[in-house]
């Protein structure tokens, strides 16, 4: 089974700092057939205008993934955390039992990012940040998986997530394709960042989505220059 949620379909937020599109229902966006897939819970598309972002806020019980497509994100924390994450790279926020934190776009020019959340295997818990880079000349032709909570995964460095679940991105050429394995029950998501391809036969052009359960394998051939994006969840 697979639902393609095409870009102009999705929720949005427009406001002179923020452009925001979500894949489920978020704040004032309420969908009740998208309010989750299975252990995912938020995808949000957002583009932040220079020298702006969200300030200081709090979180608790929630693994909060941000995947940077262009620009970088500033963020800082109440654990004293702060840091810049760059276009390709990402960074990860386990928020536990709680955290303040704030996310800032510093730079000259937009940013673009996905945020995921991910509903963590228990409540409360330390919390943690930390952000890896991932070039995407390692991604180009293949899955790197970004984000795990499986421990083979991270053993490779993968960023660690309290629950079982991958966050997957490939670059790929006209004609390249990538498969991934999905098991029995589990709930994928894949987002095009940007180019066309087809998932499983299903034509995706830039900005669109795919809600994937019940299908053995998932397949993605480019017909352009593509970037994908891959939750894996229970």
């Amino acid at each position: 089974m697979i639902e393609k949620r095409p870009f102009d379909t999705l929720g949005r937020h427009d406001a002179d700092w923020l452009a925001a599109r979500y894949h489920f229902s978020f704040a004032g966006y309420h969908d009740p057939a998208r309010v989750h897939w299975g252990a995912l819970r938020v995808w949000n598309d957002d583009t932040i205008q220079p020298k702006t972002g969200f300030p200081p806020h709090p979180h608790a019980d929630m693994e909060i993934i941000t995947y940077v497509r262009s620009g970088a994100i500033t963020h800082q924390d109440s654990m004293g955390n702060k840091g810049r994450t760059v276009a390709g790279d990402v960074q990860v926020m386990s928020a536990g039992a709680g955290v303040t934190h704030a996310e800032y776009n510093l730079e000259d020019e937009a940013t673009t990012i996905y945020q995921i959340w991910i509903i963590p295997k228990q409540r409360g818990g330390e919390p943690f940040w930390g952000s890896a880079q991932f070039p995407k000349g390692d991604r180009a032709g293949s899955l790197v998986t970004l984000a795990s909570g499986f421990a083979d995964d991270q053993a490779e460095g993968a960023l660690p997530i309290r629950q079982d679940a991958r966050v997957l991105a490939a670059t790929l050429q006209p004609g390249q394709s990538v498969a991934y394995a999905l098991g029995n029950g589990r709930h994928a998501y894949l987002a095009l960042a940007k180019g066309k391809a087809r998932v499983n036969g299903v034509e995706l052009g830039p900005r669109d989505g795919a809600a994937i359960a019940d299908e053995a394998q998932i397949r993605v051939e480019a017909e352009a220059d593509a970037e994908i994006v891959l939750v894996d969840a229970p």
